[in-house]
């Protein structure tokens, strides 16, 4: 595995199907040998009989490949000799390397992995770092995705090996480790990282990772997700920016659907990005400034001022350096 536990996107390939590929290869250079020797039997001596038929020709290839030559038969022709410098010495090479496929491939593949790695990380700068890549986490991802966030901006952090799998399956960089561990989250370059979604199974493992995360990037923005509301107090003083409680907030919708599911259905489809009503964050427009929240461009719902979230009605004038949270409605 490449740099203790950092596994990058690649095809798989099952063990079965790289054998019969490389066996192909192999006959496919032995099926060539033969016919170069079938094509000029009379350049080539059996110390037998004196005479090669298409058995000889094809023993010949096997021996020759094999590199077993036991001599008995030989070139004697020019041109079969010469054929036998140009082509069929180069395939008894590629016969050869072939055959020590595996190993030579086991050699190389750490070089490349390291090279690969190397490059990965001298390119990672401003991304997502995805700590828990359970249910939340991939919710999260797929959001950010949606959001035009492309793959390879995207890390994500998981203690099992096998969610690594399908994270690299999902076209991700995975790293698998513990991330409350500073080490764990170096490897994804958190120190470059532009935000940091934290999704674990457990409460205080978020805790411990929003404040190890924020001690290596006192910069990115840190949103946790918590199961319960008396923990986040405890998550926002480790250092998180936004913290999501999920058990309450399913509760909520459920209780919402019961009295008003018309309601309920217009929050699903502010959660689900792309599919009608969305919400999104934008700077406000120099000629914006100095107006009201009616004025601006779309329908502003929110006004983000100084860190604080406040609603448009208590908003009178709009500054510069505000940023506006609007509702895009969909064209019909």
């Amino acid at each position: 595995m490449t740099d203790a536990g950092i596994r990058l996107p690649q095809e798989q390939v099952s063990p079965l199907r790289a054998v019969l590929r490389r066996l192909w290869y192999a006959l496919a250079a032995l099926g060539a040998v033969f016919l170069l020797v079938a094509s000029d039997l009379d350049g080539y001596k059996d110390s037998y009989d004196g005479k090669v038929s298409l058995l000889d020709a094809l023993y010949y290839a096997t021996v020759t490949v094999s590199t077993t030559g036991y001599g008995d038969i030989t070139p004697t022709s020019d041109l079969a000799r010469l054929i036998n410098i140009v082509l069929v010495t180069p395939l008894r090479i590629v016969f050869l390397v072939i055959l020590v496929g595996t190993t030579l491939e086991v050699l190389t593949r750490r070089t490349r992995e390291d090279f690969l790695t190397n490059r990965w990380r001298s390119k990672l700068t401003g991304h997502t770092v995805v700590v828990g890549y359970g249910t939340k986490g991939r919710a999260a991802v797929r959001t950010l995705l949606e959001n035009d966030r492309t793959r390879d901006s995207i890390v994500v952090i998981d203690p099992n090996g096998g969610v690594v799998d399908e994270a690299n399956e999902d076209g991700f960089v995975g790293v698998v480790g513990d991330g409350t561990r500073s080490s764990v989250l170096r490897r994804a370059r958190i120190e470059t990282a532009k935000e940091v979604i934290i999704s674990t199974q457990r409460d205080d493992t978020t805790a411990l990772v929003v404040l190890t995360a924020r001690s290596l990037n006192p910069k990115a923005v840190i949103v946790a997700a918590v199961r319960e509301s008396e923990n986040d107090p405890l998550v926002r003083s480790s250092g998180a920016d936004v913290v999501i409680t999920s058990s309450e907030a399913a509760g909520r919708m459920l209780g919402v659907a019961t009295q008003s599911p018309a309601v309920s259905t217009i929050i699903d489809d502010f959660l689900m990005y792309g599919t009608g009503l969305d919400l999104y964050e934008r700077p406000v427009k120099p000629g914006e400034v100095g107006g009201t929240c009616e004025q601006a461009e779309g329908m502003v719902v929110a006004v983000v001022r100084d860190g604080r979230v406040i609603p448009y009605a208590k908003v009178p004038t709009l500054l510069a350096g505000d940023r506006l949270v609007v509702i895009h409605v969909p064209e019909d």
